[in-house]
């Protein structure tokens, strides 16, 4: 067995733990303190990573989830056991269906006590073997390097996603002599030259080819080399649900993204293709409209998932290979190159039009001003982070993605996401806006983690939508049961002052002129910051159909 460093003398358990966390390139863990864990939180004590203590378990995992997109290695939580897995569930869900590789490590009972309902005994591999890569359970101290070490490949592997372990308070607390160990090393999945043959003949003969992009994995080389590749090869790039940081959305090949709120001309270039080329996502619900749209193309997937879980329909070639590997053989795809570049160009400027903000004509502020205001004033590497609900859709259509790795939000739908990850792409990349934007309803899911912001220097930006109702449900409800609104109200108080209360800073808006000035002070605030804007509740998600006037 390969080691890293021999250990200088015997650990427990806890302590071997965060030291292989160490040896795994962990900067971060995120948690909700237990005494089920508090070896492994006293092994924290020295370490040099840092341990971030957060106000709820879900807050924590999001966290984590927000690290593991964002960079290289997979997000760490730590939760105490019972309750603080229950609270802790939604961000693994979130994790498997967006394939997002984060650590979750959960505090249990001691050994001597399973099987008699004993304080906050549960079923660890019951409650999360369907929404988890993996379930483990350390039941010897000497193994806790080779679980940590496994965790981490696994979570990074293939299809990514979260991977469980149990620490079992007397286990953790066991001395041994195991050593640290070397992490394994990470996977290079790269397309083979067969099937770039046969992909590069299905593109020669396509006449209406469309490439589909998301998922997570995309460092920025691979995103600039994909762009500059697709527009040699005249082909529009869409990309996939809240994974639209894929590729700029300047480059001349950029379609604008399938989901929901997408453009009406997006969708129909999408069901006319003859050829779809889905690049580290696949035809799922959502991008394919409910399973209804673009099953009749001709369909190439390249993915280092091997099931290919989550792709529905046609499959005619299936490239094992992730984006980064995928992206480096890019060049020996060339036969469209002089190819008419007038789909393309329709593609984009269609694009141009839909994402140009205008007017909402709403009482109160008008959120198509805002965001065109806000458009002008964030930087171009600014981190985008995201909840749950109709608010959203303004700032996934309006506000344009110019990096790789720029951009959190729940492809299952999670509500609560977007302030927690906000915080922790602040703590992630401090030299950079951390921007989240929410309704009402989603910032209340995690808003106590912006305490967790003002204690360890973290200064995301929060944007919050208040129109006193669950948005996108009343929207359902308008269109199903019309005029008999149900289950859907909210009373919200001045967020501004709640954020100030903190010691950050906060504005509440309730016209539109005002924006422009609290966003510069905002901006100009050396610490957290939140907009709270009243918005009429009449106003919804801007419309789907395209614009008439095109943005420079």
């Amino acid at each position: 067995m390969t080691t890293a460093s021999p250990t200088e003398a015997r650990l427990s358990g806890g302590h071997l733990l965060v030291k292989q966390l160490e040896a795994q390139g962990v900067k971060r863990v995120y948690g909700v303190p237990g005494e089920s864990y508090l070896d492994v939180l006293d092994g924290l004590h020295d370490s040099s990573i840092e341990t971030i203590v957060c106000r709820h378990e879900g807050g924590a995992g999001f966290m984590a989830l927000a690290e593991g997109r964002l960079t290289e290695v997979p997000g760490v939580a730590m939760v105490t056991r019972g309750p603080g897995a229950a609270n802790a569930f939604i961000a693994i869900h979130t994790a498997y269906q967006d394939a997002t590789a984060m650590v979750l490590f959960v505090g249990l009972i001691p050994m001597h006590d399973r099987d008699r309902e004993s304080f906050q005994e549960f079923d660890l591999r019951a409650w999360f073997g369907s929404t988890a890569k993996r379930v483990m359970i350390l039941d010897d101290a000497a193994r806790a390097a080779e679980y940590v070490r496994d965790a981490f490949h696994i979570a990074s592997s293939g299809r990514p996603g979260p991977v469980v372990i149990g620490l079992p308070e007397d286990v953790i607390q066991h001395l041994t002599d195991a050593p640290v160990l070397e992490p394994r090393a990470k996977q290079r999945a790269l397309p083979h030259e067969d099937d770039l043959a046969a992909l590069n003949e299905l593109l020669a003969k396509s006449e209406r080819p469309l490439v589909v992009a998301g998922g997570d994995g995309w460092t920025q080389e691979a995103s600039d080399r994909l762009a500059e590749w697709a527009t040699s090869q005249a082909l529009p790039v869409a990309l996939d649900w809240r994974a639209y940081d894929a590729i700029s959305h300047d480059a001349p090949c950029y379609a604008g993204w399938l989901g929901y709120g997408r453009a009406d001309t997006l969708i129909e270039r999408y069901k006319q293709a003859d050829l779809l080329v889905f690049i580290g996502c696949n035809r799922s619900d959502v991008l394919s409209e409910g399973y209804r749209e673009g099953f009749d193309a001709t369909t190439v997937v390249i993915s280092a998932d091997t099931d290919l879980i989550a792709h529905s329909g046609r499959l005619d070639l299936h490239i094992h290979a992730n984006p980064v590997g995928f992206a480096s053989k890019l060049d020996a795809l060339t036969s469209r190159t002089g190819a008419d570049t007038t789909a393309m160009d329709e593609a984009h400027a269609d694009d141009l039009r839909y994402r140009t903000p205008r007017p909402d004509g709403g009482e109160g502020v008008d959120l198509g001003a805002t965001i065109g205001a806000i458009r002008d004033l964030i930087p171009a590497d600014t981190v985008m982070t995201y909840g749950a609900g109709n608010a959203t859709i303004w700032g996934h259509r309006f506000l344009p993605h110019r990096h790789a790795n720029t951009l959190v939000g729940p492809r299952n739908g999670a509500m609560g996401l977007s302030v927690p990850a906000a915080v922790a792409a602040s703590l992630a990349f401090p030299d950079r806006l951390a921007f989240a934007i929410c309704g009402d309803g989603d910032f209340f899911m995690n808003a106590q983690e912006l305490a967790v912001a003002t204690r360890y220097g973290a200064k995301p930006l929060v944007l919050v939508v208040d129109n006193g109702i669950y948005g996108t449900i009343v929207e359902h409800q308008r269109r199903q049961y019309p005029g008999r609104p149900s289950g859907t109200g909210m009373t919200n108080p001045d967020l501004g002052a709640w954020m100030r209360s903190f010691g950050g800073f906060g504005e509440t808006i309730t016209e539109t002129s005002e924006l422009a000035g609290a966003f510069e002070c905002a901006l100009a605030f050396d610490g957290p910051r939140l907009i709270h804007i009243v918005t009429d509740p009449a106003t919804m998600s801007p419309s789907t159909e395209n614009t008439t006037e095109v943005s420079a």
